[in-house]
């Protein structure tokens, strides 16, 4: 039975994730950012562990783990979780990136430090969940697109150092997915949200378990995930 730690499993994309693992009988540990996020995600998914820690703060992860106990075992680290603010370039406030880059970047690659030990023991996989922001930046989205590009080479440069450990490193690329964090980008950009016209998390979830089901002879380096011709 693997192991896996999930973040951003809450809605979306790492909500349909957790399922389709909870339901397949594997063991999850789900982050949260609170201890009240954590309680709601636990009756969720009965049986799984939960691990709190604020991704928008990650100078403070490590105090925040050493008072809890980390899984012994980790099959998988997926990284779902993120943030979005749009804004040009002369509107975004140094509060706005740092946001952004301690939720979309930072805090994962502090998480996967923290996870590397069994991560190499258990000869893992990392899967970094990303954007098609992090191949293509356009007007309004720099901070969001920055994060996101600086997560493919974090996700380039851990699958280069960790290749010799066995660790297979993923990431995917979806585009515009149903889900809370489309809500809101519709909502600042002006803009109707017809969640029918873009991917459903449970497709994108299907692309991150191709991934991770792959036999471990061969590994998926980038998935790009786009809405299908007749979406919407």
């Amino acid at each position: 039975m693997a192991t896996h730690v999930i973040t951003g499993a809450g809605s979306g994309i790492g909500a349909a994730v957790a399922r389709r693992l909870h339901a397949r009988g594997d063991e999850l540990v789900l982050h949260a950012r609170d201890a009240g996020r954590a309680k709601e995600l636990a009756a969720g998914f009965p049986g799984a562990r939960t691990l709190v820690g604020d991704l928008a703060d990650p100078d403070k992860l490590s105090w925040a783990f050493s008072h809890q106990t980390l899984p012994d075992r980790v099959d998988s680290l997926l990284h779902i979780a993120g943030v979005v603010d749009l804004g040009e370039v002369g509107e975004l406030t140094p509060k706005s990136w740092r946001h952004q880059l301690n939720v979309n970047l930072i805090a994962p690659a502090e998480l996967t430090r923290h996870f590397l030990p069994q991560l190499r023991a258990a000869r893992g996989h990392v899967v970094f969940v990303n954007s098609g922001a992090g191949l293509a930046a356009h007007a309004g989205w720099s901070a969001y697109a920055a994060s996101k590009h600086g997560l493919k080479a974090l996700a380039d440069s851990l699958r280069a150092e960790e290749h010799g450990h066995g660790v297979r490193v993923t990431s995917v690329y979806p585009g515009r997915t149903a889900s809370p964090m489309q809500a809101k980008v519709h909502q600042q950009e002006g803009k109707e949200y017809d969640p029918a016209r873009w991917i459903a998390p449970e497709s994108v979830a299907t692309a991150v378990l191709t991934a991770l089901d792959l036999p471990t002879d061969a590994e998926i380096n980038d998935l790009t995930v786009r809405p299908g011709p007749f979406s919407g």
